[in-house]
Order: C-alpha cells, then sequence, then structure tokens
C-alpha cells in the first residue's frame, strides 16, 4: 500500500492534480481494463464450449450483465470517499445531465428486473407501444426487437429493429405471445352458402385442420406447458384440440376455425390450410361463397 501512495504522489507531482483524484482516476481506469480484459477471456471461454448458437448468446449476454453489476458495486465502493463532493458536484450542474443521469440509473435496474423477473427474453415475440416483433437483444439499459408487419395478426418480418429503454417496462403495457406457453390461438374464417352441406363441410376442414403435421402435435404440448406453468400463472382451457364454431350472419354460414399454434409460423400454416381448403372446393367437396375472407 505505501508503493501505491508512492506512486500516486508522483502522479499527483507530474499531473497536477490532487492525489484523492489521481487514485480515483487510476482505480477507476484499472477496474475498466479488468472488466474489459474478463469480457474477452469470457467471450473467448464460453465460444470455444459451446457451440449451440442459441446458448452462447444467452450465456454470452448473462455473463456481461453479470460483470457489469459487479463492476457498478466495485465502483460505488471506490467512489464512497467522493460521494459526498460528487453529490454536490452534480446539484450544480444542468439539470438535463441529472435527468439523464437518472435514466441511466433507472434502465440499468430494469435490465436487471427484466432478467430476474423473465418478463420476456430474446425471441419472444412481444407488443409494446403498437409495435410488434421479436426480441432480438436484451442489454444493460436496453432491448431490442425485429419489428414485424401489423397489416395482418400473424406477420413478418419488416426488417426494422426498434430499440426500447428498458425503463419502458413500467410506463407501458408489454402482450408477450410466447410467455408461459409457446403457443397462441389463431383463427380463420370460412364462409359457405346458407344451403350449404355444413356436416360434410365441417368434416372436411376438420381433415384439413388435423392432418396438417405443424397443427396436430401441439394440443399435448400444449396441456404440458399449461401444466407446468400452473404454480405461477391459472391458466385453463376446455378443449385444446382444433373446433370450428357455427353461426348465420347476412345469408351465410359463417364458420370460425379455431386451432391453436407458434405466433411464428402462423401465417405459413394458415397458407397451407387455405391452400387445402381451396383445393377441396375446386374438387366439389366444399362449397364457399364468392366473398370468403380472413
Amino acid at each position: 500500500m505505501g508503493n501505491l501512495d508512492v506512486f500516486y504522489g508522483k502522479l499527483s507531482h507530474y499531473t497536477n492534480i490532487d492525489v484523492k483524484y489521481v487514485e480515483l482516476i487510476f482505480n477507476t481506469a484499472l477496474l475498466l481494463l479488468c472488466l474489459f480484459i474478463l469480457k474477452r477471456i469470457g467471450k473467448f471461454l464460453i465460444k470455444k464450449f459451446v457451440k449451440d448458437e442459441r446458448k452462447y448468446y444467452t450465456y454470452n449476454s448473462n455473463y456481461r450483465i453479470f460483470l457489469n453489476t459487479v463492476g457498478v458495486i466495485i465502483m460505488v465502493f471506490i467512489l464512497d470517499s467522493y460521494i459526498k463532493n460528487l453529490m454536490t458536484f452534480i446539484s450544480f450542474i444542468s439539470a438535463a445531465f441529472a435527468i439523464a443521469l437518472r435514466d441511466i440509473i433507472l434502465n440499468f435496474f430494469c435490465g436487471l428486473y427484466i432478467k430476474i423477473k423473465k418478463i420476456f427474453k430474446v425471441e419472444d415475440r412481444i407488443e409494446i407501444n403498437g409495435v410488434k416483433g421479436d426480441v432480438m437483444n436484451i442489454s444493460t439499459l436496453e432491448f431490442s426487437i425485429l419489428e414485424v408487419s401489423s397489416k395482418e395478426e400473424n406477420g413478418q418480418s419488416t426488417g426494422i429493429i426498434v430499440t426500447f429503454p428498458n425503463s419502458v417496462i413500467f410506463s407501458s403495457h408489454i402482450k408477450n405471445s410466447t410467455k408461459g406457453f409457446k403457443y397462441i390461438w389463431d383463427e380463420i374464417v370460412v364462409k359457405i352458402p346458407l344451403d350449404g352441406d355444413v356436416t360434410k363441410t365441417k368434416q372436411e376442414i376438420y381433415k384439413i385442420i388435423n392432418n396438417n403435421e405443424v397443427i396436430k402435435r401441439i394440443p399435448k404440448k400444449m396441456i404440458n406447458e399449461v401444466h407446468n406453468i400452473n404454480d405461477q400463472f391459472r391458466v385453463y382451457y376446455n378443449k385444446y384440440e382444433p373446433v370450428i364454431y357455427t353461426r348465420i350472419v347476412d345469408d351465410i354460414v359463417v364458420l370460425n376455425v379455431r386451432y391453436l399454434i407458434h405466433p411464428k409460423k402462423a401465417r405459413a400454416v394458415e397458407s397451407v390450410i387455405w391452400e387445402n381448403i381451396l383445393l377441396a372446393y375446386k374438387e366439389g367437396r366444399i362449397n364457399l361463397v364468392n366473398n370468403v375472407t380472413k
């Protein structure tokens, strides 16, 4: 410790800076250098031993957040004797800087809250402030989502990346399509003439839906997922298999076809279903009115 004091004294003499601030600057620079080296080493080791890209991203992201948190804690100890002077200094600077500093601190702790509470995670599909997309990254201060089109219910990627500060989770409602369980109820509307054979048409549509390789595997998975989250959320469904509801609207029989699907696969699966319905119509197995709509 004596050698360090001599070292700080010499730096203070050469730089004409008070020795206590020389110590602060040196310790801060040393901390940042150590964090930089540890991040590089951790990234190298994770990349070497973790081959799966998803796991690599998750481990690396969590490791960086852990190091940043440790760095903040150590920095608090380094600044301990300077806090009073620091706060006095801050009180004299502009209100805009004080607000910015407050937001940075708020976003940092909100980032920890997102990670701990798992409000959403990378690859979840969420909607916030009218923007829907897939979570790409959750960092210390912000998170980014890859936007999907809102023109249709199960839109596809627009290629636009939207970034939000972490603190937005406390000021906005968040819709998470994959929290708890991965599947959502999707629905298409099939319209047939009033004098059409409703029973036969429903049988054909059930055959199309139940023969879909993606859809037919989901009910059992959904039952297991609902069972697994019942200790956290009260979720209950009477039916997990596809179902068709019938109603009459303006002299037309309307069939609401409802089934479980992963939100990211919904549009592709829906397209396949409509192609099979169209084929059944051309082959005379079902009747459709001219204004079939989604």
